[in-house]
């Protein structure tokens, strides 16, 4: 059976939805998904008084983990334009894994969120693109066959880059079903597609 992580770090829960949301995608193709996340860096202090979603069920990964995986989804929110620092953080920690060629051949793959429309979603994947390819991974990101992403009809997040959400300024905002949508359409594809490199 396809193993595929899906990797995140959640400030304030929007991401987090969205990760579950990729892994039941990846499981309706068949694959066994599991949902982690990265420690939290901020001081438990600072994270209390900003309101930061501490309850998140999802266990904390390890780096020495990632080659168990026949796919990795990373999720992240958007920050200034780029990857949050707690997961920017994990992902400086994996050179040994570099070095040694543990995650060549397996499919990479990022989603994200921002506050707003052109906050920096498709930069923020971007941004995590090369590192994948530094790693030799297969870059999956989220086709036009998911319609969703080109609806007019409502504010709405996605990309062929891969699936996004949008916060609003204050949080309030939480991820559509559309953009949910989305997030399940990425994880059914990965696993599609990392079922067929294993073969």
């Amino acid at each position: 059976m396809t193993k595929v992580l899906v990797l995140y770090y959640s400030t304030y829960g929007h991401i987090e939805t969205m990760a579950n949301a990729v892994a039941e995608g990846a499981r309706e193709a068949g694959a066994e998904a599991v949902v982690k996340r990265v420690p939290e860096t901020v001081p438990e202090e600072i994270a209390r008084q900003s309101h930061f979603k501490l309850d998140q069920a999802a266990p904390v990964a390890t780096v020495d983990e990632l080659p168990e995986y026949d796919a990795i989804v990373f999720g992240a929110p958007t920050r200034f334009g780029t990857v949050a620092s707690q997961m920017r953080s994990f992902i400086d920690q994996t050179g040994g894994l570099w070095f040694a060629g543990k995650l060549v051949g397996k499919v990479g793959s990022a989603f994200t969120s921002s506050a707003t429309q052109h906050g920096g979603q498709e930069s923020t994947i971007l941004g995590f693109l090369p590192t994948l390819l530094h790693h030799g991974m297969v870059v999956v990101g989220l086709p036009y066959s998911f319609a969703g992403q080109m609806n007019m009809d409502e504010i709405t997040g996605g990309s062929p880059y891969g699936a996004t959400t949008l916060a609003k300024g204050d949080g309030s905002r939480q991820p559509s079903e559309n953009e949910l949508a989305g997030a399940r359409f990425q994880g059914k594809h990965v696993a599609e597609i990392a079922a067929k490199l294993a073969k």
